[in-house]
């Protein structure tokens, strides 16, 4: 069954997490429950794209410092903060941070599900173009420092025999590098291999 993305909910309060699990699952979400902002922290890197709705005051970590430490990592993870009554000051700050937005409790449940739907919906795109980002940054890293350096050569438009005159080396080896760097890079095509390059900002205007 699809659900409509992942929720990982941060409270101290056992019944703020389970009335939020009951509420969020029935609506068609998949759920995590975290009792703190620090266990969050440390699963944080295996787990899969999600909304994260954090309580504002935890003890230890709270949802500020969660905050800070999130836009540090450049997370692009969309975070609601839940408030109590009278915390507008924090929830403030917490917007000046990166939260997506905040909900004062109690709040109306289809409201919470509402912006549940709309922050992934935002944030959906951008963690894609992350997640892709980071594929071709591994696939550059992947090239030795001699295939870079053909790399670079075949995006300036010079040719195998231009590269091979620039560094010194035979035509053929250059070939050899050129098949190396293609197949390294997941390129089926010099124009491939140039937008590729693009998004890995090696082309610089």
């Amino acid at each position: 069954m699809t659900t409509k993305g992942h929720v990982y909910v941060i409270d101290d309060d056992a019944a703020m997490r389970d009335s939020l699990n009951f509420l969020l699952d029935s609506a068609g979400f998949d759920v995590t429950l975290f009792d703190d902002a620090l266990a969050f922290l440390e699963a944080l890197p295996g787990l899969g794209f999600g909304c994260v709705v954090s309580d504002v005051r935890m003890p230890g970590l709270d949802g500020i410092e969660l905050l800070k430490r999130m836009k540090a990592q450049q997370s692009s993870f969309p975070i609601l903060i839940m408030t109590g009554h009278g915390d507008v000051p924090l929830a403030v700050e917490a917007m000046k941070l990166g939260a997506v937005d905040f909900l004062e409790k109690p709040f109306d449940d289809d409201r919470l599900t509402a912006m549940i739907e709309s922050a992934i919906r935002q944030a959906e795109p951008a963690a894609k173009n992350e997640v892709v980002a980071q594929d071709i940054a591994a696939r550059v890293a992947s090239l030795s420092p001699r295939e870079r350096q053909v790399m670079e050569g075949l995006i300036a438009g010079l040719s195998n025999k231009l590269i091979a005159r620039e560094y010194d080396i035979s035509p053929r080896t250059i070939e050899v590098y050129r098949a190396n760097v293609m197949t390294k890079m997941q390129a089926n095509s010099l124009s491939e291999l140039v937008r590729l390059a693009m998004r890995a900002g090696m082309l610089n205007d």
